[in-house]
């Protein structure tokens, strides 16, 4: 009798190798496990990380230039690349894992040796209250609207201060909040609003056309990361003229001066022009400075400068007259208003800034040691 032919064995289907993923995740995870801000790579040093507005080293060996072009060129695309070769240095978003979360890159070339500084992008948006900002702040965030600027350093948390601003909307108002960010800095849930967010040169080619196209995506509110030049500027005032809410940041160190800031983006014989433009549709200029606190558990605290555009402070834009603005500011308090003066004396009576460190940063510090004494002192009458 034969035996029973043996059932044929099918040979498994090989199994492909999991994707090993870069290395360099490894140094984005741990500024994620020590809640950093920032991570800091350069060639001579190890990787080193900011916790809480320090950089601190960590204990690993120092980085060679080999190890950088090991750890961040395979993070890169062809064109990212080609502009690092190019220029000297790009910016890219770089997400780890799974969406685990997102980091803002800068990768350049120092001395010939490539450095990178990558900042932790997150969705966890802070409150009003944790951040410890002047309750003006929400009054400003029910204008429906016109242009509300966000002025200050690099650094100074205006991005952060934005962040909290339109997530107060998006949580009682159900609007269509467009951003145009570079790179995107806080990514948003949708709750009563809806929202996109578009990162120049990864959503979109670049500003101009991002401009163009956000009037055209039926917004409420739009956010212009960076008020950089004329034509960002020009594209925000239009959407603001047009009826929307327009956001923007730009570099300057007082609410005053950052009219001046502005103008500077034109040519003097359109100045009068942009002075009506200014009076009529900016809603608001909030300044910002960031501090270290003295208060447990708390590493830095704002000290904001707010000046809302009243009569008053639109008759002086309109006639050039900025020298009083920082007067009027000072009389516009019962509105909300606030100069660094009064919100330095603020936080050192609230125990949250060491007195030293408010008279470091104060525009007057002699008016300052007397308003923390309780003495308001009369400044040079102009208005």
């Amino acid at each position: 009798m034969s035996e029973a032919p043996k059932p044929q064995q099918v040979p498994a289907t090989p199994q492909r190798p999991p994707l090993r993923e870069p290395e360099v995740n490894k140094l984005f995870r741990m500024v994620m496990k020590h809640q950093g801000s920032d991570l800091h790579l350069k060639v001579g040093q190890p990787p080193m990380m900011r916790l809480n507005n320090r950089i601190r080293r960590t204990e690993a060996k120092p980085l060679t230039q080999e190890d950088m072009e090991k750890l961040l060129l395979p993070t890169l695309k062809e064109d990212q690349l080609k502009t690092l070769k190019e220029t000297g240095g790009v910016d890219y978003s770089y997400v780890v894992g799974q969406e685990e979360a997102r980091f803002r890159v800068n990768l350049f070339y120092q001395r010939g040796k490539l450095s990178l500084v990558a900042r932790r992008v997150t969705s966890d948006i802070p409150t009003f209250e944790s951040l410890h900002l002047p309750p003006t702040i929400e009054k400003l965030c029910h204008f429906d609207q016109g242009l509300i600027i966000l002025a200050g350093v690099t650094g100074s948390g205006k991005s952060t201060t934005i962040a909290a601003m339109l997530e107060y909307i998006n949580a009682r108002e159900s609007y269509h909040i467009l951003t145009l960010e570079d790179p995107i800095e806080y990514t948003f849930t949708d709750r009563k609003s809806i929202i996109n967010q578009r990162e120049i040169g990864l959503d979109v080619s670049d500003w101009h056309t991002a401009l163009k196209h956000a009037v055209r995506q039926d917004p409420d509110i739009i956010l212009v990361g960076e008020l950089r030049d004329r034509d960002t500027f020009e594209a925000g005032i239009h959407a603001a003229e047009t009826g929307h809410l327009v956001f923007g940041t730009i570099h300057a160190s007082t609410a005053p001066s950052t009219i001046g800031r502005i103008l500077d983006l034109f040519p003097a014989d359109m100045h009068s022009a942009l002075r009506q433009a200014l009076a009529f549709n900016l809603k608001a200029i909030i300044c910002q400075k960031l501090l270290p606190s003295i208060k447990p558990g708390v590493g830095r605290v704002p000290t904001n400068e707010i000046m809302i555009v009243n009569p008053t402070i639109r008759e002086l834009i309109i006639k050039g007259e900025d020298k009083k603005l920082a007067d009027a500011i000072r009389i516009g308090f019962q509105e909300g208003m606030l100069d660094f003066t009064e919100s330095l004396t603020q936080l050192v009576l609230r125990g949250d800034v060491d007195k030293s460190v408010a008279l470091e940063v104060a525009p007057n510090p002699d008016a300052l040691k007397m308003a923390i004494k309780g003495i308001k002192v009369a400044q040079p009458g102009i208005l």
